[in-house]
């Protein structure tokens, strides 16, 4: 009978005093150096190439947790953190990407409610879709508060501050839109529904958006 003896090496001081030490989120073999006391696998991982990486950015649209792309594409939590954190700072602003308005463009207003952390720390997604192209406007995440109210109209471009608008029947936007080209109306009458459907849109693609969800952000800046 033929037996093979495999050595392994320690990858910081070469000592092959090592004992095995449970499993990395990989499922790849850990070790412990009792001479250098290091832990961790003895080869380390490299990076990840641009087509993994996009295979992530394609994963956190489709409503699929960080918790879950670290366990489908065996990434830790922290690199799937970083792949988020670098998209969105490639991402240019809102005002950038709008079309011409026209003079008889509509805005729909509304407001969606989520949390961060927790869910006494409430974070309501307020936003303005533009009627005929559907594009966003301009958004505020905060509280459902007067002054958010003022922060909406603040973000809307200027080429679109003469358009008329709708909204629900939140009494902060009375006192910040013109009362003369703004109007409060009611779900049944169909003015906000096109808003309305991009925030079911919304919820079906990021689970941390849906009711009754267990998925919640740490940070607001990725909310």
């Amino acid at each position: 009978m033929i037996q093979t003896i495999i050595t392994h090496e320690c990858p910081r001081c070469g000592s092959l005093d090592l004992v095995k030490n449970g499993h990395d989120y990989k499922g790849d073999q850990k070790f412990h150096c009792k001479t250098c006391d290091r832990y961790g696998t003895l080869q380390a991982q490299k990076g990840y190439d641009r087509e993994r990486r996009a295979q992530v950015k394609r994963a956190l649209l489709e409503r699929v947790s960080i918790r879950g792309i670290g366990r489908i594409f065996k990434m830790s939590r922290h690199t799937v953190g970083q792949c988020l954190s670098q998209w969105l700072e490639q991402q240019v602003p809102i005002s950038q990407t709008l079309l011409p308005a026209d003079w008889d463009d509509v805005l729909e207003l509304d407001e969606l409610w989520s949390f961060m952390g927790n869910k006494e720390q409430k974070r309501w997604l307020s936003l303005a879709l533009c009627r005929r192209t559907h594009q966003v406007i301009a958004y505020w995440i905060g509280n459902r508060s007067e002054t958010s109210a003022v922060r909406l109209w603040e973000s809307i471009p200027e080429d679109y501050r003469h358009c008329a608008s709708f909204s629900d029947r939140w009494q902060a936007y009375e006192h910040v839109f013109d009362r003369h080209k703004h109007r409060m109306v009611d779900k049944s009458e169909g003015e906000t529904n096109h808003v309305e459907r991009w925030f079911n849109t919304l919820r079906q693609r990021l689970a941390r958006f849906t009711r009754k969800t267990l998925s919640f952000s740490k940070r607001d800046d990725i909310h």
